[in-house]
């Protein structure tokens, strides 16, 4: 077993980086690609690892991301090396300890702020026609910098700078790169994970900005509480989630409301659902199969889902690609751990694209709204030095 500070330090763009409270997984090469549709990646996924351990691979796993749309990429392989470590100990929060980075960069909304408010008050629009009960909307950053961005930095920025999140780095480099393409990211939200006959998930939804000021940020946790709005809007997340856990599991347990979870830069309402899965030998109730079945909840596209999803489709500027989809990992056993890919971006070369959203439902407020995506963006620009351009 390695130390997670060897994983961190021996990653290298191309490599898949991943690590949680539950430990740090770093893999190089690839052993076999991972095809499938949309729902039967899970299957393409047990197949591969039983041919790679034929061929002699010990412990296979697959690692990788998938996008947001069924139809939109995924980068999932059976690696070739597999390199483990257990939670580090590491707690250190000061950004003085990794520095920030140098250069000069140029930034370009997509789209621009103001836009981003009407495409909000769209939205609001087609919810008080009483179909769509919530979506959610995204906009984005893209950054240049002066000199080819270092991801191994970057990534060691995020674990130092969010030690509670799963960071990950991804490899999702395709024929049309001028360079090798890295998704990279510090997420909040675990989608689901497994281990034996247990499964976890931790649906976030209902948020606000963390501030410097703790009185005001009392003040928050207890406005989050109490809201009505921010309350239905997690609802919806975290009875999706049971709901389909349900279909999966002999025993769910579901808190009868969410507590308040905190970041560097927000405050989520959160609920932590558990639950003792049915068949954990069969490759249908595996890590994979359970984040494809849950993907994507209304935390992260709205309800009813596909409404919400061709809502997005029409008003956002551009496809999210691997934005809000899943990136994680699951081993021969079923077991793994897939979080939601937001607080994310992809790097390519000297460019870096970064997206956040907000969820939208009756009551919202579109410069609100607005300030809660700056706010999240502020995870990956905080690792940059850049937090006050967002």
């Amino acid at each position: 077993m390695y130390r997670a500070e060897e994983l961190l330090g021996a990653y290298l763009p191309g490599s898949f980086y991943y690590s949680s409270a539950r430990g740090s997984l770093l893999a190089d090469g690839v052993h076999a690609s991972v095809g499938g549709q949309a729902g039967a990646r899970a299957q393409a996924a047990a197949e591969a690892m039983d041919a790679a351990a034929a061929a002699g691979v010990s412990d296979p796993v697959v690692v990788g991301a998938i996008g947001f749309r069924p139809d939109d990429e995924a980068s999932l392989v059976v690696p070739a090396v597999v390199r483990r470590a257990a939670a580090s100990n590491n707690r250190v929060s000061d950004r003085a300890a990794v520095g920030s980075p140098p250069g000069r960069w140029s930034v370009t909304p997509r789209p621009e702020p103001d836009v981003y408010v009407e495409t909000v008050h769209r939205a609001l629009a087609r919810i008080a026609e009483g179909e769509l009960r919530k979506v959610v909307l995204a906009r984005g950053l893209e950054l240049t910098a002066d000199a080819p961005i270092s991801v191994p930095s970057l990534l060691s920025r995020l674990v130092v700078l969010n030690p509670d999140a799963h960071v990950f780095a991804v490899d999702v480099t395709t024929s049309e790169d001028p360079a090798p393409r890295s998704l990279i990211g510090a997420s909040p939200e675990l989608l689901v994970a497994r281990r034996g006959d247990t499964v976890v998930a931790n649906p976030l939804a209902g948020s606000l900005p963390r501030v410097a000021d703790e009185a005001e940020n009392r003040r928050r946790i207890e406005a989050l509480r109490t809201s009505a709005k921010d309350r239905a809007e997690h609802a919806y997340v975290a009875d999706q989630v049971a709901g389909v856990l349900s279909r999966f599991c002999t025993e769910l347990t579901v808190p009868d409301g969410p507590d308040v979870i905190g970041t560097a830069t927000m405050w989520h309402l959160s609920t932590r659902i558990t639950g003792r899965i049915a068949n954990p030998t069969d490759p249908a109730f595996s890590s994979l199969a359970l984040a494809e079945a849950l993907h994507p909840t209304p935390a992260v596209c709205g309800t009813p889902t596909d409404l919400a999803r061709d809502v997005i489709k029409e008003l956002e500027s551009q496809n999210r690609g691997y934005y809000a989809g899943l990136v994680g990992w699951t081993d021969h056993h079923g077991d793994g751990e897939w979080v939601v890919t937001i607080r994310s971006a992809e790097v390519c070369d000297r460019t870096m694209w970064l997206s956040a959203g907000a969820g939208i439902v009756e009551g919202s407020d579109p410069t609100a709204e607005l300030t809660e995506t700056s706010a999240k963006l502020r995870t990956l620009l905080r690792a940059l030095g850049l937090e006050d351009i967002a």
